[in-house]
């Protein structure tokens, strides 16, 4: 008998496990059935599918582009019936349950308020909708044996003008929901430096702030975002491969950007599936993460936009274990190194760690003292992942 440092876990682990996200997007992961139902109410006619099934298609295909510009305008739609109270409340709401189903424990979901305002709300009046669509959610997961904590990140869009102005909007709602700041959007010709009065509020108020970078982009994006900017986490990250080089003979060398993001234990906020969509990584064998992980580099697992990418964080992790063999063992690690980032207070997410993912990880490798009929290892078993 073998235990399960060497065993593979199975899909209905890979579920059950406590699982934190710290990379989401509000409006890339809207129910399909949602968005037919929000357009048909709110009079929007431009959805390219009004069967549910169908239009999820069209968005992982739309998205599936190998092109960052082109998946983001697959968002045109999903913002366009996200311009109310009701439909921001809603779309919250079940994104909360539709994480803690899937076994989310804590998630830092982002969105951009300005992009929601063509229906005559204010930014205050989006936050607030948002915010307690998330409670909503939680009480239901709960209501559902599900236990999940949400906090927003409220994100800039880096070609507009209203960075700082964003900025100020999440220190007003950091004790009600909000646990920091983003930019977003087309990284190249962008740079985050131009929102340099939005950083410098930000760590002037002791706020925390993550920043896209290094994904369509490369080097001189993550350079800025951390020298310049100052940001707590990186958005993606996966570009830092570049400064690192592998030899013939196996041998690895970092540039002075790479070992200083290893170094001070900078986040990287990788979303596998959505950096193939994207062309920020050819294929789950070849995505930086794997070398990342082997040296060591505080890394995360994320999803980004579970519409377009048609995922889940289970998926995520399933793909990795398929394609990198990861156990259990692999899975905590990114979990703890995802609460250790987190944006919420030091003994709260100690005590996320102690008290809810440890122990629900102990539980799971322990299950191997009990086997199941029928049991079988998601590598092993050659089936997709879940």
């Amino acid at each position: 008998m073998t235990s399960e440092t060497t065993t593979l876990p199975t899909s209905d682990q890979i579920v059950r496990a406590p699982k934190v996200l710290l990379h989401d997007h509000l409006d890339g992961g809207l129910r399909p059935g949602t968005i037919v139902e929000l357009a048909r109410a709110n009079g929007y006619g431009g959805l390219p599918e009004t069967d549910p099934e169908k239009l999820g298609i069209w968005f992982r295909e739309a998205a599936d582009s190998g092109s960052l510009e082109r998946y983001l305008e697959t968002f045109a739609h999903t913002c366009a019936v996200m311009q109310t109270r009701d439909a921001l409340a809603r779309v919250a709401a079940e994104c909360a349950e539709d994480l803690a189903a899937d076994g989310v424990v804590y998630a830092e979901i982002r969105y951009a308020p300005e992009q929601h305002l063509e229906g005559g709300l204010t930014l205050e009046e989006v936050v607030e909708a948002v915010n307690d669509g998330f409670r909503e959610g939680e009480r239901r997961a709960r209501a559902n044996g599900h236990r999940i904590r949400v906090g927003a990140l409220l994100t800039a869009m880096r070609h507009a003008a209203r960075a700082l102005e964003i900025a100020e909007l999440a220190n007003r709602y950091r004790d009600l929901g909000v646990v920091g700041f983003d930019i977003a959007g087309a990284e190249a010709g962008y740079p985050p430096t131009r929102h340099l009065d939005a950083f410098e509020y930000l760590k002037r108020e002791n706020n925390h702030f993550t920043i896209h970078a290094g994904e369509a982009f490369g080097l001189p994006s993550i350079w800025q975002a951390l020298q310049w900017c100052g940001a707590d986490r990186l958005g993606h990250g996966v570009r830092i491969i570049d400064d690192i080089e592998v030899g013939d003979d196996g041998e690895v060398k970092l540039g002075r950007l790479a070992s200083y993001v290893r170094d001070k234990r900078i986040p990287l906020e990788m979303c596998p599936s959505s950096n193939l969509q994207t062309g920020a990584a050819p294929s789950y064998a070849e995505h930086p993460i794997g070398l990342l992980r082997r040296l060591h580099f505080r890394l995360t697992v994320n999803t980004d936009n579970r519409l377009m990418s048609g995922t889940t964080m289970s998926r995520e992790f399933a793909h990795l274990v398929k394609t990198f063999r990861y156990t259990l063992d692999d899975m905590q690690w990114f979990t703890v190194n995802a609460m250790k980032s987190a944006f919420i207070p030091f003994d709260e997410r100690l005590a996320m760690i102690n008290d809810v993912i440890k122990p629900g990880y102990a539980t799971l490798r322990s299950e191997w003292l009990f086997p199941q009929p029928g049991s079988t290892a998601v590598a092993a078993s050659g089936s997709d992942p879940a």
